[in-house]
């Protein structure tokens, strides 16, 4: 057997940048790069073996979370068929992963994670940055990525990464099981010199199946079907990765079921499909709602039903409610009792589509959603064009967005109240323009996930949407952006404080406390003084944007005009109302203080209690 003696990081990259994937007979690289912060833990290991091996492209960022958002996105905008890895020091750099990871395996999203780890030699120990255990040597810092990880492993010894780096591939590329991977790299392993066989370093091509459904099981719910009378369809991410939009409008027109879309699922339809019912659930439409409400037969492509889409299980009232789930893993297949079609969200819905020829729902019942479809459009344009004045509303800073952005681009956020809004404002055109992630709701992933999302696909604008609370925790990749030449638009609200907790908080009858930025009142001795004089503006010019500051509705619409124009990440301000919102139509669960002195959180308290008597165990 011939060999190549290689350290373990320069295998590592060497095996990496040989795999690919193929997927309907189109064959590309599976790894884009690597991005990557080096210190004790990894620039004698990986940095070397990045510097000295240039054919894997080595992205510098700003902080390791980030950089973990950012394969996130990039994956999420491949239909993940594309990833990249991300190599981290010990200790702290490792750490601050973590919630990354678990970000990539909530939303089942591949990223590659390769922190550095504490030697394996021990006898140095304890080492700078080494967590210690008194009652085990066996434990370190990297353990606390095994509940966040799909697949984990620590490379003790060289000839370990030969049989390790096949497996982190197998959950890689796996559609139904794949999140965020991580190889725990001690240091000195990572220098240490190994003969590794030369064909572990042959090119590799991974087949990404499309599995099919039970033919018994595509029978009996073409039967479910044909028996309902008020079907409806729950479309969620797996319909967008299985590539699988373009089955779901011919299974819609052929059979007039109404669909409503979860965050990962929006874009299945475009917003002006008729049978198009817009969002699911907690952040849904009231369309969407009362169809929920009143369906005998509920069919999810591709979701995993979180309490947002489910309304916290109230969302489906029908006592005889029943549900078909079409989902590529067997685990979400089966929920709510659901009769499973486990496969490819594509093959699936053809198959069901044939064994449905001659079926549609009643002309009565398709004319009343595409009632619900223009009606809800109507409540869109109202909100885009409120007319507020000024602070704008932030309803009418997406409407100016939307406008703005052509049939391609993308809109990007992630958390606080703008994804509810977004959710229910925003008129999706294509399957990728709308990039919300939801599964984890991770404040500080928009410009990091921005970074990613056009690095997978550059010939798409991308429209970061964040506030204040998210800027302020993760702004500093607009620094690599930059760096990398990228362009990302960044539209800043800036509402002083956090609008989403902040309503939850009047919601369950706490007042908005602790949720808005202000001075401590010497009197009070409360954080409800003046406000504070942070400038977002300044800190985002200073990073390296093009900063525009806007002030009422029309200059932003000027100010997204002008950005098209600019070559370099263009950052729009704008102050918005923390009080305009927009009406939701159902409930979300948030337990509330059964006793409490407060009058507001009595009567939130009885009002929960009244709520949770609608909840429904769906088996």
């Amino acid at each position: 057997m011939k060999t190549k003696r290689l350290t373990v990081a320069q295998a590592t990259i060497g095996y990496l940048k040989n795999q690919y994937v193929e997927r309907d007979g189109v064959e590309h690289s599976f790894f884009a790069g690597c991005f990557g912060i080096f210190g004790h833990g990894n620039v004698a290991g990986l940095g070397q073996a990045l510097h000295q091996d240039l054919d894997f492209k080595y992205y510098q960022c700003r902080n390791e979370q980030a950089m973990v958002h950012t394969a996130v996105a990039y994956a999420k905008v491949k239909n993940r068929l594309g990833a990249f890895a991300c190599t981290t020091s010990i200790g702290p750099g490792a750490t601050n992963m973590v919630t990354g990871a678990a970000l990539a395996t909530v939303n089942r999203l591949p990223v590659l994670l390769l922190p550095g780890d504490i030697f394996a030699r021990r006898n140095v120990a304890p080492v700078l940055q080494q967590i210690e255990m008194p009652f085990t040597q066996e434990h370190g810092a990297n353990d606390a990525f095994k509940p966040v990880s799909r697949y984990w492993d620590r490379i003790n010894r060289a000839e370990q990464l030969i049989t390790s780096l096949p497996e982190a591939m197998r959950v890689l590329i796996s559609q139904g099981d794949t999140g965020a991977v991580t190889l725990a790299m001690p240091q000195d392993v990572q220098t240490e010199a190994f003969d590794f066989p030369e064909h572990l370093f042959a090119k590799k091509v991974w087949p990404i199946a499309r599995p099919r459904p039970d033919k018994t099981l595509v029978a009996r719910a073409s039967e479910w079907i044909r028996s309902s009378k008020r079907p409806m369809i729950i479309t969620g991410g797996g319909t967008i990765y299985s590539e699988a939009t373009d089955a779901l409008r011919a299974f819609v027109r052929q059979t007039g079921i109404p669909v409503a879309e979860t965050m990962a699922g929006k874009g299945g339809l475009r917003y002006d499909d008729p049978c198009n019912l817009g969002a699911a659930g907690v952040t849904g439409t009231e369309g969407a709602n009362v169809v929920a409400a009143e369906a005998d037969l509920v069919i999810g492509i591709g979701t995993r039903y979180s309490d947002f889409t489910t309304a916290s299980k109230t969302a489906w009232q029908d006592p005889n409610v029943r549900f078909v789930n079409i989902n590529i893993t067997d685990f979400d297949a089966f929920k709510h009792g659901a009769l499973p079609l486990v496969g490819d969200a594509r093959v699936v819905l053809e198959e069901l589509a044939a064994a449905l020829e001659g079926y549609a729902v009643e002309d009565a019942y398709r004319a009343r959603m595409a009632e619900w479809n223009a009606s809800w459009d109507q409540v869109v344009e109202k909100v885009y064009h409120l007319n507020h004045g000024v602070p704008v509303s932030q309803g009418e800073v997406i409407g100016a967005v939307n406008d703005a952005a052509d049939e391609r681009d993308i809109v990007l956020c992630a958390a606080g109240s703008l994804p509810g809004d977004l959710h229910k404002l925003w008129r999706t055109r294509d399957p990728k323009g709308y990039h919300l992630e939801y599964g984890y709701s991770c404040m500080g992933y928009e410009i990091a996930g921005g970074l990613g999302a056009k690095l997978a696909d550059p010939s798409r604008e991308i429209y970061v949407m964040v506030g204040d609370g998210s800027y302020l925790m993760m702004a500093q990749e607009i620094a690599t952006a930059i760096q990398e030449g990228i362009k990302l638009t960044v539209v800043l609200l800036n509402n002083h404080g956090f609008g989403s907790i902040g309503g939850l908080s009047t919601y369950v009858g706490s007042q908005r406390f602790g949720t808005q930025y202000r001075y401590r009142d010497a009197q009070t001795g409360q954080l409800d003084g003046e406000r504070l004089p942070v400038d977002l503006a300044a800190n985002a010019r200073s990073l390296g944007a093009h900063v525009i500051e806007c002030t009422d509705i029309a200059s932003v619409r000027k100010a997204l005009q002008e950005a098209k124009g600019i070559k370099q990440t263009t950052v729009i301000y704008v102050e918005t109302d923390l009080f305009q919102g927009v009406d939701g139509y159902t409930w979300w669960e948030v337990p509330v203080a059964e006793v409490s002195e407060v009058e507001t959180v009595q009567a939130a308290s009885q009002e929960y209690e009244k709520n949770r008597q609608r909840q429904r165990y769906y088996l």
